[in-house]
């Protein structure tokens, strides 16, 4: 895809963050610094710094680090789960930046070859069985079958904002790196790893469980060779939390 159509989906996020007030100026600026370098530095400076920096930026903005940014609130806080805190939904545009941004970035990519298709959908497979049920073993959530109100927001919001900026930083971003520097199976451990260091906010047991997630979704992106496949694991995993198990999690 020609880069000034790939530019269209950040900037017009961009553009409507800050319409709407939730990108301030300091927002603004910071973004289109990321945008430039992702897009734009990867001919003109030295592989090794354009990359750094814009994990570095990555990390920045999916770990709300940086300021100018005010999340949209979109559910005020709501039960979902007898066992399970009270939910507020919010939409981060700082993420979603860095989601649009790599996506941006990605489209102009070369196709990568498949390395086993059929490994990469028995990976998925057992990472979708797996996932919940390590979950639920480790007592961080019950089961709770439920169809929440405004489901589709909910998956608007998730899988267009924080499992598209999660996959492409992690997999699409970090992961090749990391294979190609430690080989196939040290740079899928590594890439797990810190994918599971990612979610250690929540706690050290989530962040376990999120490190075998991310061993499945890094397996799946490496033996299909798409992206879009962890994606969609990604999401399906994300769906059976919310709608078959306690949400977020089981109050302690």
């Amino acid at each position: 895809m020609p880069l000034h159509l790939c530019l269209l989906l950040p900037m017009l996020a961009l553009g409507m963050g800050l319409a709407l007030g939730f990108i301030e100026p300091s927002g603004l600026a910071l973004s289109a610094a990321f945008i430039a370098w992702v897009l734009f530095g990867e001919r003109r400076l030295p592989r090794w710094l354009w990359w750094s920096g814009g994990l570095l930026g990555g990390i920045a903005l999916a770990a709300h680090l940086l300021p100018g940014f005010q999340p949209t609130l979109l559910w005020s806080p709501r039960q979902l789960s007898d066992d399970a805190p009270p939910y507020a939904l919010r939409l981060s545009w700082d993420k979603l930046l860095l989601g649009l941004t790599l996506l941006a970035w990605w489209l102009g990519q070369p196709s990568r070859p498949t390395i086993h298709r059929r490994l990469a959908a028995l990976a998925g497979l057992i990472t979708l069985l797996a996932v919940p049920l390590a979950a639920l073993a480790l007592g961080l959530v019950g089961w709770q079958p439920k169809w929440p109100q405004q489901l589709w927001l909910w998956l608007a919001v998730n899988l267009g904002v924080a499992v598209l900026a999660e996959e492409l930083l992690f997999r699409a971003w970090l992961q090749p790196a990391l294979v190609a520097r430690l080989g196939t199976v040290a740079g899928l451990i590594a890439t797990a790893l810190l994918f599971g260091a990612a979610h250690l906010p929540f706690s050290p047991l989530f962040a376990l469980v999120a490190v075998l997630a991310g061993l499945g979704y890094g397996l799946v992106f490496h033996c299909s060779g798409r992206l879009w496949p962890a994606v969609a694991l990604h999401a399906a995993v994300n769906l059976s939390h919310v709608l078959l198990l306690s949400y977020p999690l089981r109050s302690a």
